[in-house]
Formats: C-alpha cells, sequence, structure tokens
C-alpha cells in the first residue's frame, strides 16, 4: 500500500513558539550525553500502519456493506424473471453492479453456506458442515484479513443457528451482534429478530461508529433470516404481489410475502446509507446462504439433498464507478466473494481461497473461467445423544459436481448416482440412475477428498446443544 505525502507540522498552527536557539542547543548537548531521554512509543500495529486516511479511502478502501438473506431461491425474484413483483429495490440494487445469473452455494444449509461465504473454503475443510457444528479455530477469512487492512468488522445475525456458540463465527469480527429482540411468527417458535429489528440495530451503529470514527472504513455483514420457513404472511403485501386472500393463502404465497417484506427491509437499508454519501463510497455485496425446496421432489425445506432449488442463489456485488452494470452467465459459487472482493481492494487472497476471483473481469478482461463446480450436502443439526467424534463423518448425505449443463449426483443413502442435462430437465425430474461403481472419476475423486475432511475434522470438539438450542433447531427444521 502507497503512503500518503504528510505536511509539515507547524508549531505556529498549534499556538506554540518557537523554540530558541540557545535551548535546542542545550537539549541537544543533553540527549548526546544521555543525561535526557524521551518515552518512545510502541510501534503501531500492522492495522494501524495500514489504515486509509480520509483522502485514500475513497476508491481504494469503500465501505462494504455484505447482505445476506436466508431461504432466497433466485428464481422467487422479479429480477431473475418471476411473475411476481418481490423485490424490486433488490433488482434495482443488482441492475447498478455486477448480476451473477448462474450462481450457487456449495452447500444448501445456512451455517455451512455462510461458513464458505467469509472463508472461500468447502464445509469439509472449515469444519461446519451441519449446523452446530463450529468452524475451525483460527481459520484465514474476509473479515479478517481487512481487519488487518484497518477496517471495522461487525456483523447482524438473527437465525439461532448463527449464534457464535454454535458456529464459531463470531471469532472473526471485531462485534457480533445477535438480535433475539422478539419472538417472530407470532412467539410460536424462535426468538429471532424480523428484518425490521436486524435493520434498525445496524442503521444506529453504522451511524454511531461514523460519527466517532470517521476516518477508518467498516465491513459490515447482516444476515435476515426471511424468508425462512415456517413462512408468515405479510397481508399489507398480498395487494402489491397479486395475491387474492379471499381464495385462501398458500405455502408460496407466504414465501413470497416474506421475500416483499425483506426486500422493503433492503430498501430502507439502502436508502439511508445513500443520505448524504457518494456512491463510489461503499460497496455492496448482495447474496443468499441457499434456497428452498417448496415443495419440489416432494420436500418442504433444504440441505439434504442438491437440488438446483436448494442450490441456486441470487449474487451480485455493486461498487459505482469501479463496477460497470452487468450480468454474468457463466458459474459462479458462493465462495467466489471473498477473494473477489480482495481483488477489488488491490489485496491478495490466501493460498487457501478456493473461490474464483471475478474482479478482472470487471476491468475489461475478456477471458472466463472453464470450471466445473463441486456441492456437498449433510444433515440439519446434531442431536446432544448423538453427538459423538464421527458427527461430522456421519451426516454426509450427497455430493455433486456440475460441468456446463452436465449434473451428477452421488447419494451416500442409496449408494446411487442421479444425472442430469439441465438443458433438457431443469426441474430434474427424469434422472438417469446409476450405479455406484458407474459415477465419473472427478465426482469419486471430490468424494474421497469430503470423506478425508471429514475424517480430519473428527478430532474437533462436538456440540453440547441444551434444551432451548435444540427447541429453535427443531422448529427451524433441521433436526429430525
Amino acid at each position: 500500500m502507497q503512503s500518503l505525502p504528510c505536511s509539515a507540522l507547524r508549531l505556529s498552527s498549534l499556538g506554540l513558539r518557537s523554540p530558541r536557539p540557545a535551548l535546542v542547543a542545550v537539549v541537544l548537548l543533553l540527549l548526546t550525553a544521555g543525561l535526557l531521554s524521551f518515552p518512545v512509543a510502541a510501534a503501531p500495529s500492522r492495522a494501524a500502519t495500514e489504515a486509509p486516511s480520509e483522502h485514500s479511502r475513497g476508491p481504494r478502501f469503500p465501505n462494504i456493506l455484505l447482505i445476506s438473506v436466508d431461504t432466497l431461491r433466485s428464481d422467487h425474484m422479479s429480477g431473475y424473471g418471476y411473475k411476481r413483483p418481490t423485490s424490486p429495490r433488490i433488482d434495482r440494487l443488482m441492475a447498478q453492479g455486477a448480476r451473477f445469473d448462474t450462481a450457487r452455494t456449495v452447500e444448501p444449509l445456512t451455517s455451512p453456506a455462510l461458513c464458505s461465504m467469509i472463508t472461500s473454503r468447502f464445509p469439509h475443510e472449515h469444519g461446519s458442515t451441519r449446523n452446530g457444528l463450529r468452524l475451525r479455530p483460527g481459520i484465514e477469512s474476509l473479515p479478517k484479513l481487512l481487519a488487518e487492512r484497518g477496517y471495522r468488522t461487525v456483523a447482524f445475525v438473527g437465525n439461532w443457528t448463527l449464534r457464535d456458540k454454535l458456529s464459531g463465527l463470531g471469532e472473526h469480527f471485531d462485534e457480533y451482534h445477535e438480535v433475539f429482540s422478539r419472538k417472530r411468527w407470532f412467539g410460536l417458535f424462535n426468538s429471532e429478530a424480523t428484518g425490521r429489528d436486524l435493520t434498525d440495530e445496524m442503521l444506529d451503529w453504522i451511524d454511531n461508529y461514523e460519527e466517532d470514527t470517521p476516518r477508518h472504513p467498516w465491513f459490515v455483514w447482516v444476515h435476515y433470516v426471511e424468508p425462512h420457513a415456517p413462512y408468515r404472511l405479510w397481508e399489507d403485501l398480498t395487494g402489491p404481489l397479486g395475491i387474492d386472500t379471499d381464495r385462501g393463502v398458500t405455502k408460496v404465497d407466504r414465501y413470497d410475502t416474506e421475500i416483499a417484506f425483506v426486500d422493503r427491509e433492503v430498501g430502507r437499508l439502502l436508502d439511508h446509507l445513500g443520505g448524504g454519501r457518494s456512491p463510489e463510497q461503499t460497496m455492496v455485496i448482495f447474496v443468499a446462504d441457499h434456497g428452498e425446496s417448496l415443495g419440489q421432489h416432494r420436500y418442504w425445506g433444504h440441505g439434504r439433498h442438491l437440488y438446483e432449488n436448494g442450490l441456486r442463489i441470487p449474487m451480485s456485488i455493486t461498487w459505482p464507478g469501479r463496477i460497470p452494470p452487468s450480468t454474468i452467465d457463466p458459474p459462479a459459487l458462493n465462495i467466489d466473494l471473498a477473494p473477489t472482493v480482495l481483488g477489488l481492494l488491490g489485496l491478495p487472497a490466501p493460498d487457501g481461497f478456493r473461490g474464483f476471483d471475478w474482479s478482472p473481469l470487471f476491468r475489461g478482461q475478456k477471458a472466463l473461467p472453464q470450471r466445473v463446480t463441486h456441492y456437498e450436502a449433510h444433515k440439519g443439526a446434531v442431536r446432544t445423544d448423538h453427538a459423538s467424534s464421527n458427527a461430522r463423518q456421519a451426516g454426509l448425505l450427497e455430493v455433486g459436481r456440475i460441468d456446463g449443463t452436465h449434473k451428477e449426483v452421488f447419494d451416500l443413502r442409496n449408494r446411487h448416482v442421479r444425472v442430469y442435462d439441465l438443458t433438457k430437465d431443469d426441474a430434474e425430474m427424469h434422472p438417469e440412475i446409476r450405479s455406484e461403481n458407474e459415477m465419473s472419476v472427478d465426482l469419486a475423486t471430490w468424494l474421497k477428498a469430503v470423506e478425508a475432511g471429514l475424517e480430519a475434522a473428527s478430532d474437533l470438539p462436538v456440540p453440547q446443544l441444551d434444551a432451548e438450542t435444540r427447541k429453535h433447531l427443531e422448529a427451524l427444521g433441521y433436526i429430525d
């Protein structure tokens, strides 16, 4: 990082008189003789020396806002072609930057997916393969690397599975706010915050921080729990979505109103941040942790299968003046976000990061990656009475790979391979079933890598879930 020239400090500007020559001579004589000394300040930390100044922060070190939404299917967003206007504000945000049209999560489960997002590693590598299984301690991550460069890193989460004692995510942030200020779903299930609660707390923090510490940029992550099941009906949003409640309301109707609700909160957040700031001061990342089945394949929920409805997610990066509005068609993964952000800031990514850096594409590079993408699915959570050293190994359900439109999934429960041509069967209703010994060499290699990672993680501590935590995880559908 280049240092900026500093203006000489003038004593007169501080109201001090210049020292007399005779006095200076005496002081120099005493210093030379060792009879006079001054306390020496400790060397500043790496973060302090590299913290961007008020002038350097603009183009290279912007504030970074990471918005993630739970259980959000991209094909239920109006910007991705959905019939209902569920997401006008998010659509507008995405249209201002780079929108990934074929983005997927590496695992369709909340804690593993979000841990992969910030560490740019697969679940079997970072250790959080199931909700309630914590990250490996000491692992590198995007917020840790940004903190080394002077960023204040803060998270606001409202999903019970993201509590630090369950996920281990708190280690990666200067401040980790668990917002459980009221009971969602009319007090019937979880002490989880609504999107409104999260927006309020986060905006209060940003306003107070910028007033007190204007020279240092922030990296703030907010994770909205809507539209996670059990889906709440936001009746004031049924009209704009064209839902006739007199004819009855379906689960999909409820799900869509939850998307519209979180879209409204994202809009309120963006409106507030836009006030008094130049657009280039803030980079905004939008992403979902995973999708949702919505009854397809006779399944309601997510996490236990590698169908496209659980893998496909919305994803975009917006930085006005630095990222031109565009849509990116090649396959992208949520683990790409961390190296891409570092690339945009001109910072190197660690060797352990597995994601692809898209930043050269934003600067005009024409070459696109030719990549085969890989995935894994695990059981939801670990019961206290079932917890053991092989909790990670016992939880593996499926592994998969996608090469272009060719998709291959190995189901460890039935010991067979499902093969799809996504151009002809995008709903994945007509797989070709193959035996275990007919899986491709690449998928067999991936399976061995995942199993080896899970075995290596068997030395990590297993969870001790209290009764309250078990109740919350069961209500969210994570414990069978």
